[in-house]
Protein backbone atom coordinates (compact mmCIF):
# COMPACT_ATOMS: atom_id res chain seq x y z
CA UNK A 1 0.00 0.00 0.00
CA UNK A 2 2.88 2.30 0.96
CA UNK A 3 4.36 1.44 -2.48
CA UNK A 4 1.16 2.66 -4.35
CA UNK A 5 1.28 5.93 -2.82
CA UNK A 6 5.40 6.49 -3.26
CA UNK A 7 4.48 5.50 -7.00
CA UNK A 8 1.91 8.20 -7.25
CA UNK A 9 3.98 10.56 -5.54
CA UNK A 10 6.77 9.98 -7.96
CA UNK A 11 5.04 10.30 -11.00
CA UNK A 12 3.32 13.44 -9.64
CA UNK A 13 6.43 15.22 -8.82
CA UNK A 14 7.75 13.72 -12.76
CA UNK A 15 4.80 15.41 -14.53
CA UNK A 16 5.37 18.64 -12.88
CA UNK A 17 8.96 18.75 -13.53
CA UNK A 18 8.18 17.91 -16.96
CA UNK A 19 5.54 20.69 -16.88
CA UNK A 20 7.95 23.15 -15.66
CA UNK A 21 10.97 22.56 -18.29
CA UNK A 22 8.36 22.52 -21.01
CA UNK A 23 6.83 26.37 -19.90
CA UNK A 24 10.41 27.43 -19.47
CA UNK A 25 11.93 26.12 -22.87
CA UNK A 26 9.02 28.21 -24.84
CA UNK A 27 10.34 31.54 -25.78
CA UNK A 28 8.22 34.70 -24.86
CA UNK A 29 6.22 35.98 -27.91
CA UNK A 30 7.88 38.59 -30.18
CA UNK A 31 7.56 42.59 -29.48
CA UNK A 32 6.21 43.13 -33.06
CA UNK A 33 4.67 46.98 -33.34
CA UNK A 34 1.09 46.04 -36.13
CA UNK A 35 0.60 47.97 -38.75
CA UNK A 36 -1.47 50.53 -39.41
CA UNK A 37 -4.53 48.19 -41.06
CA UNK A 38 -3.61 44.86 -39.07
CA UNK A 39 -7.28 44.39 -38.81
CA UNK A 40 -8.00 44.27 -42.36
CA UNK A 41 -9.95 41.00 -42.94
CA UNK A 42 -7.95 40.64 -46.07
CA UNK A 43 -4.81 39.45 -43.83
CA UNK A 44 -6.79 36.51 -42.34
CA UNK A 45 -6.14 34.07 -45.17
CA UNK A 46 -2.66 34.75 -45.39
CA UNK A 47 -2.09 34.87 -41.17
CA UNK A 48 -3.46 30.97 -41.54
CA UNK A 49 -1.15 30.35 -44.71
CA UNK A 50 2.33 31.32 -42.88
CA UNK A 51 5.22 28.35 -43.15
CA UNK A 52 6.21 27.14 -39.97
CA UNK A 53 9.79 27.59 -40.98
CA UNK A 54 11.49 29.70 -43.33
CA UNK A 55 15.05 27.92 -43.90
CA UNK A 56 16.04 26.67 -40.88
CA UNK A 57 13.80 29.33 -38.68
CA UNK A 58 11.07 28.13 -36.72
CA UNK A 59 7.57 30.46 -36.93
CA UNK A 60 7.68 32.13 -33.22
CA UNK A 61 4.42 33.41 -31.56
CA UNK A 62 4.29 37.40 -31.77
CA UNK A 63 2.23 39.85 -29.41
CA UNK A 64 0.10 41.76 -32.24
CA UNK A 65 -2.42 41.28 -34.91
CA UNK A 66 -1.55 40.17 -38.57
CA UNK A 67 2.73 40.01 -37.41
CA UNK A 68 4.60 36.93 -37.41
CA UNK A 69 8.51 36.37 -36.65
CA UNK A 70 10.48 33.51 -37.38
CA UNK A 71 14.20 32.18 -35.54
CA UNK A 72 15.94 32.61 -32.24
CA UNK A 73 16.41 35.67 -32.43
CA UNK A 74 14.56 36.97 -34.73
CA UNK A 75 15.73 36.65 -38.78
CA UNK A 76 12.42 37.23 -40.49
CA UNK A 77 9.75 39.98 -39.07
CA UNK A 78 6.16 39.99 -41.17
CA UNK A 79 3.55 42.62 -40.82
CA UNK A 80 0.23 42.83 -43.12
CA UNK A 81 -1.44 46.01 -43.07
CA UNK A 82 1.18 48.19 -43.96
CA UNK A 83 1.43 51.38 -46.30
CA UNK A 84 1.08 49.85 -49.88
CA UNK A 85 3.66 51.35 -51.61
CA UNK A 86 3.20 53.49 -54.82
CA UNK A 87 5.24 54.07 -57.88
CA UNK A 88 9.00 53.77 -56.68
CA UNK A 89 12.37 53.51 -58.58
CA UNK A 90 13.35 50.51 -55.91
CA UNK A 91 13.94 46.87 -57.36
CA UNK A 92 11.14 45.06 -57.83
CA UNK A 93 11.44 41.23 -58.19
CA UNK A 94 8.34 38.81 -59.18
CA UNK A 95 8.68 35.48 -56.73
CA UNK A 96 6.19 33.08 -57.46
CA UNK A 97 3.93 35.49 -59.13
CA UNK A 98 4.08 37.89 -56.08
CA UNK A 99 5.68 41.25 -56.97
CA UNK A 100 7.68 42.58 -53.82
CA UNK A 101 9.97 46.13 -53.74
CA UNK A 102 13.05 45.11 -52.34
CA UNK A 103 14.82 48.24 -49.72
CA UNK A 104 17.95 47.46 -48.92
CA UNK A 105 19.34 49.36 -45.77
CA UNK A 106 22.13 48.40 -43.13
CA UNK A 107 22.21 45.71 -41.62
CA UNK A 108 17.83 44.87 -42.60
CA UNK A 109 16.07 44.71 -45.77
CA UNK A 110 12.46 45.67 -46.34
CA UNK A 111 10.76 44.02 -48.46
CA UNK A 112 7.66 45.07 -49.31
CA UNK A 113 4.46 43.32 -51.20
CA UNK A 114 3.50 45.47 -54.75
CA UNK A 115 0.06 45.91 -55.63
CA UNK A 116 -1.75 44.00 -53.38
CA UNK A 117 -4.39 45.02 -50.70
CA UNK A 118 -3.13 45.60 -47.78
CA UNK A 119 0.54 45.60 -48.42
CA UNK A 120 2.40 43.08 -46.49
CA UNK A 121 6.14 44.12 -44.91
CA UNK A 122 9.08 41.75 -44.00
CA UNK A 123 12.30 43.09 -42.40
CA UNK A 124 14.71 40.85 -43.01
CA UNK A 125 19.10 40.31 -42.07
CA UNK A 126 20.47 39.44 -45.24
CA UNK A 127 23.16 38.33 -43.43
CA UNK A 128 21.27 36.19 -41.32
CA UNK A 129 19.02 34.48 -43.88
CA UNK A 130 18.71 34.61 -48.25
CA UNK A 131 16.13 37.12 -49.45
CA UNK A 132 15.47 34.16 -51.93
CA UNK A 133 15.13 32.15 -49.47
CA UNK A 134 12.27 34.43 -47.94
CA UNK A 135 10.29 35.20 -50.98
CA UNK A 136 10.11 31.71 -52.22
CA UNK A 137 8.87 30.99 -48.40
CA UNK A 138 6.28 32.94 -48.11
CA UNK A 139 4.95 33.40 -51.94
CA UNK A 140 2.58 31.14 -51.56
CA UNK A 141 0.98 33.01 -48.23
CA UNK A 142 1.29 36.40 -49.26
CA UNK A 143 -0.61 34.91 -52.49
CA UNK A 144 -3.54 35.00 -50.66
CA UNK A 145 -3.96 38.86 -50.92
CA UNK A 146 -5.41 39.29 -54.28
CA UNK A 147 -2.96 41.17 -56.87
CA UNK A 148 -4.31 44.51 -58.42
CA UNK A 149 -1.16 45.47 -60.17
CA UNK A 150 2.19 44.38 -61.24
CA UNK A 151 5.74 46.30 -60.63
CA UNK A 152 6.81 47.82 -64.09
CA UNK A 153 10.80 48.11 -64.70
CA UNK A 154 12.59 50.47 -66.62
CA UNK A 155 12.63 48.45 -69.54
CA UNK A 156 9.01 47.95 -69.68
CA UNK A 157 8.54 51.49 -69.88
CA UNK A 158 10.87 52.43 -72.72
CA UNK A 159 8.68 49.43 -75.02
CA UNK A 160 5.93 51.46 -74.05
CA UNK A 161 4.46 53.40 -77.20
CA UNK A 162 5.20 56.70 -76.97
CA UNK A 163 2.19 58.99 -77.23
CA UNK A 164 3.47 61.43 -80.15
Amino acid sequence: MHRKTFRRAAAAITAAGTAVLALSACSPPVDVTAAGDAANPACAPMMVALPDKIGDAQLRKTNSQATAAWGDPSQVILRCGVNIPGPTTDRCVSVNDVDWVIKEGDPYYTLTTYGREPATEILMDPDKISSATVLADLAAAAGKIKSTRQCVGQEDLQNLPSSK
